[in-house]
């Protein structure tokens, strides 16, 4: 386990003269799967990319146009791809209970300017773009199945696929997207766990999230899952390991304490993660730590200075500081931005090294 404090400057490779590329998918996959009651029956995508040199750039403002709640640095929109010697590595990206592809700007555009590919995916019935349902929070483990599915459908886009080195896919995610990302890795869930957790404490940030506030009760959005989704319940103890998938980078992984530690000491792949170490929503001791002390050749970084859950959210703007409380109250002295290019670099310098050309 590694302790830091927060970056104080950028790294190298932010300043690099590379462009990046913006689009949007949506893709509908054809086999049966749980749609988690969302209001739409898609996986809507962002997707960040190396671009070409002369592509033009604009800010990338997240939320009403003529109010934007977030920023995070800049894209070309649909721009073409940069000419490459060699195919490139992907990773996907999962967002965090309740939020959206785009609160993954930061990462993917840093990803895409050190030439990745970057995918994120609105998660159904759990995104910022649709009504939350009880199903959106609940089955967690139905993220890792969009993601796979996801994964399958950036391979066969005629513009982006070609593009792919299917040989060098990882994933990366934050909070609940972290939870998923382990799933794709091998982890496997004993949803018991977390019951039992949360009747012991009903009131701990753990099991009522702020996302989940005017949901009801934990105790009645279970209800409601019981009665819609109760063959999603029964698998979910199962495998959801994708073998495309090479390596992990968690950021304030939650839910980390229903994975089992047998599925966890059985992981073999490259597994990096990165933490407040006083994250008061997806506290380490009860998250990272874990599979920390459990996944053969995991690293940990907890991050000091004042570093909590929702720095790793897009920096907001002054409208979103003015509206959005939690979501933007860093503690004093936490620089949002760097702390994002701070992890922005490990990831890459994990990626790199996990995702080597072969």
């Amino acid at each position: 386990m590694v302790s830091l404090g927060c970056a104080a400057v950028a790294p190298l490779f932010a300043q690099s003269t590379a462009r990046v590329g913006l689009a949007t998918r949506v893709f509908h996959p054809e086999q049966r799967r749980n749609w988690r009651g969302a209001e739409h029956k898609e996986l809507r995508c962002t997707i960040w990319y190396p671009a070409v040199s002369t592509a033009t750039e604009t800010k990338q403002l997240i939320g009403p146009p003529d109010e934007p709640l977030f920023e995070a640095g800049s894209a070309a929109p649909n721009a073409e791809f940069a000419p490459t010697v060699q195919k490139l590595p992907l990773v996907l990206l999962s967002h965090g209970s309740g939020g959206s592809a785009e609160q993954f700007a930061w990462l993917g555009t840093a990803l895409a300017r050190a030439g990745y590919i970057a995918v994120a995916v609105d998660h159904p019935g759990n995104n910022s773009h649709e009504p939350y349902t009880s199903e959106g929070f609940i089955l967690s483990w139905e993220r890792a199945t969009d993601l796979s599915e996801v994964l399958d459908g950036v391979l066969a886009d005629a513009e982006i696929g070609p593009h792919i080195d299917p040989q060098r896919v990882g994933a990366a995610g934050f909070s609940i997207g972290g939870y998923a990302v382990m799933e794709l890795a091998g982890a496997q869930t004993d949803i018991s766990i977390l019951f039992d957790f949360c009747k012991e404490h009903p009131d701990t940030t753990s099991c009522h999230v702020p996302e989940m506030r005017g949901m009801g009760s934990p105790k009645e959005m279970m209800q409601a899952v019981r009665k819609s989704s109760r063959e999603s319940l029964a698998r979910s103890g199962e495998s959801f390991r994708d073998e495309r998938v090479q390596a992990v980078f968690a950021i304030a992984p939650a839910n980390g304490m229903v994975l089992t530690d047998e599925s966890l000491r059985a992981m073999r792949l490259p597994v990096e993660m990165v933490v407040g170490k006083t994250d008061p929503i997806a506290d380490p001791r009860d998250n990272a730590n874990w599979i920390h002390m459990n996944v053969r050749g995991a690293r940990e970084t907890l991050l000091s200075g004042g570093v909590e859950h929702y720095t790793f959210l897009d920096t907001c703007t002054a409208v979103g500081k003015s509206k959005l409380g939690v979501y933007c109250a860093d503690n004093a002295g936490v620089n949002r931005d760097a702390v994002h290019a701070q992890v922005a670099a490990m990831a890459v310098k994990f990626f790199d090294r996990a995702l080597k050309a072969r």
